[in-house]
């Protein structure tokens, strides 16, 4: 099974700002990426279609695909920053649980929101339950950590490993084989 994995657009959100699961604004540049996806994708046909439910995944699925046909599944969402959602991310250092957490984000949780682990798991067990499925092609629209995560399982590889290697860009189309 092929799993296409399409990164959210640009958000309007100031640089270096923790968004995590807050539903933020899309970039003016929207259409204009939103496009360019599109194009990145002629030539596929899926069978399923899933998406985050947050906004910026949301609006992107409903442009690219019937909306009739898009599954949207909260196994999807981004990492949930708790308290930390909507800081800088210099904010987050700065507090003492922030640099305690940043020093060890594969394993801790944030405050009052989740850790990797816990998003693994949910990650793990939607991917597990889309393997059950008789599909050719699946696409999946959904944010960076849910792609970075999604990789770590197929190809097998650390978390930390991917955070430091594997950036997927804004409206990034990324293609694994299962």
């Amino acid at each position: 099974m092929k799993l296409i994995a399409i990164r959210h657009t640009s958000v309007e959100v100031e640089p270096a700002i923790c968004y995590g699961q807050s539903d933020v604004g899309l970039a003016p540049s929207f259409q204009k990426e939103r496009e360019e996806v599109a194009l990145r994708l002629k030539g596929f046909r899926f069978d399923k279609i899933y998406s985050s439910p947050l906004l910026r995944c949301k609006l992107l699925a409903e442009y690219l695909f019937d909306r009739e046909s898009i599954v949207f599944d909260d196994r999807l969402k981004e990492l949930d920053f708790g308290e930390w959602e909507l800081k800088s991310w210099n904010a987050i250092y700065n507090d003492p649980l922030g640099k305690v957490w940043m020093d060890n984000y594969q394993n801790l949780p944030t405050l009052n929101g989740e850790s990797y682990p816990q998003m693994a798991e949910r990650v793990s067990a939607f991917l597990n339950e889309v393997k059950l499925e008789e599909n050719n092609t699946v696409a999946i629209v959904a944010h960076a950590g849910v792609i970075r995560i999604l990789k770590s399982i197929i190809k097998k590889c650390s978390i930390e490993d991917l955070f430091n290697t594997f950036k997927p860009k804004y409206g990034s189309v990324i293609e694994f084989e299962i």
